[in-house]
């Protein structure tokens, strides 16, 4: 296994199949609710209705800079590009002492 994010087209492709696939299931629903009674009809539309919202939150559950192994591939907290003069000013980590320029 690689630490290198999947492609961009790789990982929409990913999505699509996890949206379809639900969005699928949910028609699987809507006939299971049509050719059944009872409980079990209920059950088929509580999935029919639920599972939108779940399609939807599997489809954008990748977050941008994530690797394969779910760690962020940069730490923000380290380098914060500065708004005006385009400098980058490091941050300390907890526990690390920081030096001042113009105290050396």
């Amino acid at each position: 296994m690689t630490d290198v994010p999947s492609s961009p087209g790789a990982d929409r492709a990913d999505r699509a199949r996890r949206y379809l696939t639900a969005m699928g299931l949910r028609g699987l629903c809507f006939v299971g609710a049509i050719l059944t009674s009872g409980w079990l009809r209920w059950t088929f539309v509580a999935g029919a209705v639920v599972l939108p919202y779940i399609a939807v939150v599997l489809a954008n559950a990748v977050g941008p800079g994530k690797n394969a192994t779910g760690r962020t591939t940069v730490d923000p907290r380290r380098t914060q590009p500065q708004a005006l003069t385009g400098t980058v000013v490091e941050d300390p980590l907890p526990g690390e002492q920081v030096r001042d320029a113009e105290h050396r």
